[in-house]
């Protein structure tokens, strides 16, 4: 995977922590391997610090430890893990669905359709970056429209440990969020919370089994872990 230009961009520790987070999750970076600082930093074309920020965040996600004279260290990725942040991100997205439907107006849900139909785009043709990004748009203006602006960061906190990049290369899942997504706005568009909360829950929800099944496959969970175990 090639470097993204991060010297041009402001928030540098937030992006590097995206680009090492994204490496966890394809499996460039293994369970018990070793991120470097200075080689990140000279790989990524800017200084140590935002790198050094980037990982002391990830460190306190959970995805790396901090090793004495050592470094950082990337933890395993387990499906109990998974299962859980789905698990509450479903809770939480979908009270904020059921807030959304409340106080949705009609320029928001056109912004929401629009970026539906964007994303729908990308899915056909196959931009799984402009996808991540478009997915990420729709959600956060759901959150911004239930005007909680406290569960809606509690919420941006939860996702970082989703990894929203891996979503795009799932088989079958592009067709199943297009699918929930118009469910959700279909109950927005009728005001009906509960409606909304249950939509918003169960798409929330229904990714965590085919995202452990696909991380299995790719050598980033052990077989051996599920979210029953």
């Amino acid at each position: 995977m090639s470097a993204p230009d991060f010297a041009a961009r402001p928030q540098l520790s937030e992006d590097v922590a995206r680009f090492v987070r994204k490496r966890i999750f394809d499996g460039t970076y293994s369970a018990g391997e070793y991120v470097r600082l200075d080689q990140l930093a000279a790989e990524l074309g800017i200084s140590v610090t935002p790198v050094r920020e980037a990982l002391f965040e990830l460190r306190a996600e959970g995805l790396l430890a901090q090793q004495p004279r050592r470094g950082f260290v990337v933890l395993p990725v387990t499906g109990r893990d998974l299962a859980d942040v789905a698990n509450v991100q479903a809770h939480v997205g979908g009270e904020l669905a059921a807030r959304a439907a409340v106080n949705i107006g009609e320029e928001q849900l056109r912004e929401l359709k629009e970026i539906q139909a964007q994303l729908e785009d990308a899915y056909a043709g196959g931009d799984d970056e402009l996808t991540v990004r478009l997915n990420h748009d729709f959600h956060r203006a759901i959150n911004v429209a239930a005007d909680s602006p406290k569960l809606a960061q509690l919420m941006s906190q939860i996702t970082r440990y989703a990894p929203e990049s891996v979503f795009p290369t799932i088989p079958g899942w592009p067709d199943q969020s297009i699918k929930d997504h118009r469910r959700v706005l279909a109950a927005l568009a009728k005001h009906d919370a509960e409606l909304a909360r249950k939509a918003m829950s169960e798409h929330l929800a229904a990714g965590a089994a085919p995202l452990i099944e696909h991380l299995i496959e790719h050598g980033v969970v052990e077989e051996t872990t599920s979210p029953n175990s």
